[in-house]
């Protein structure tokens, strides 16, 4: 491979599923994807649930080796982006190899924000954003019996859960006035505090931590408005940011991320850009969004894949994210509108139910518990342009009479 190669930086689920784009329309032969990690592209979201369950649990591969050494895929593992020479066209790798390119493509994702008084060097204080992350903590839980999350996100929370099932003493701390304030309605906030409650969670609100207190290398208390807290291990789970050094470092436009058009190209010919990392185009008014979810970063590296190949595409999303948060499976499609006018369609018991968002009378959001089948129709809802009335969403036979228009 020479300079006609496509250079893919990031191993997530963007850079795995650009991959496979590039592979299907033949060009796998020309791709390099550079890892940071020492590992293959994995199932992320497994991490916060699943791998916690059993000590023998497994990360869980996108694609095994066989597939990158079928489709002559180069993967160059554990070996980070030194730095990039745009006029020469080349990435310098780490280990001190150089990588021509022809078409660079940033899949970066998100770093996890620390705050600056808890450094890496307190053993017992933890991320969780890489599958080392989670194997560190994993081993220390044996001679854990308390956690303590600072911060109420979905990762945190999906966390939490997990341990609290497995019997360990989980307190969450959440400066906000309720949870996931910036991505669920403040009905859904609700449900999710009280059910968190009800299994034995101690969520503390509007926990706002003054001081902190360390000896030998860990943290052992924290210094709250009406209390001391004594710590055993802290989780922090403050929020992740856009990973854009590398490409401020080629002078790639970055507006709180990558800021790329609805083709997922950057300000800079030749330079792409996808996944949790972007800013990119989104609705009638063209504003600038940054999403966080799977489907994002897969849709998104589609798109770019058939971009790079000269075809003509547009990145126009419905956006959608779950979470499993203990016995709650939380399911959104569309963006909350800022002051919404909600229906609440019940579902098979007290635990499960939709909330249907409407902005000015067109349906913008819809987020579901434990109601599988209310979120697939939903999207059905979203893809087929439809706009079931407050009226229908009400009535058992939704489904049916909606989509048959």
């Amino acid at each position: 491979m020479g300079k006609d190669s496509i250079v893919v930086i990031g191993g997530g689920h963007a850079g795995a599923q650009i991959c496979a784009s590039l592979a299907e329309l033949g060009q796998g032969q020309r791709v390099h994807l550079v890892c940071e990690e020492n590992a293959l592209p994995y199932q992320r979201p497994p991490l916060s649930k699943a791998f916690f369950k059993k000590d023998d649990e497994t990360v869980q591969l996108i694609r095994a080796q066989s597939w990158f050494d079928q489709q002559g895929i180069q993967v160059h593992l554990g070996d980070a982006v030194k730095s990039i020479d745009l006029t020469q066209q080349v990435v310098h790798l780490g280990s001190g190899q150089s990588v021509p390119f022809s078409k660079l493509v940033f899949a970066t994702g998100t770093r996890s924000r620390r705050l600056p008084e808890l450094g890496p060097e307190l053993e017992n204080v933890h991320l969780l954003r890489t599958a080392q992350d989670a194997q560190t903590l994993r081993s220390q839980l044996a001679n854990t019996q308390s956690v303590t999350f600072i911060g109420g996100g979905f990762i945190g929370l999906e966390l939490a859960a997990t341990l609290n099932a497995l019997g360990k003493e989980v307190t969450v701390l959440e400066v906000s006035t309720r949870l996931l304030a910036r991505s669920i309605s403040t009905e859904l906030s609700a449900h999710v505090l009280t059910t968190h409650r009800a299994a034995g969670m101690d969520i503390r609100l509007q926990s706002v931590i003054s001081g902190y207190k360390t000896q030998a290398h860990q943290l052992t208390h924290l210094a709250l408005q009406d209390q001391e807290l004594k710590v055993q291990r802290v989780l922090l789970g403050i929020g992740a940011q856009a990973e854009t050094t590398l490409a401020q470092s080629i002078g790639l436009a970055c507006d709180g991320g990558i800021v790329v058009d609805d083709q997922m190209r950057t300000s800079l010919p030749h330079v792409w850009a996808i996944g949790d990392c972007t800013v990119f185009p989104y609705g009638p008014t063209g504003a600038g969004m940054r999403l966080e979810s799977i489907q994002n970063a897969n849709d998104q590296a589609k798109v770019a894949a058939q971009s790079i190949m000269g075809q003509s595409v547009s990145y126009k999303p419905t956006p959608w994210f779950w979470s499993e948060q203990g016995a709650m499976r939380l399911q959104m499609v569309g963006l909350l509108p800022s002051s919404p006018k909600t229906i609440k369609r019940p579902g098979a018991n007290e635990q499960s139910f939709s909330l249907f968002h409407y902005d000015q009378g067109r349906l913008a959001c819809v987020e579901s518990v434990n109601a599988v089948m209310d979120h697939m129709m939903a999207k059905k809802f979203f893809e087929l342009g439809c706009n079931p009335s407050p009226e229908d969403v009400a009535n058992p036979d939704l489904a049916l009479k909606s989509l048959a228009v």
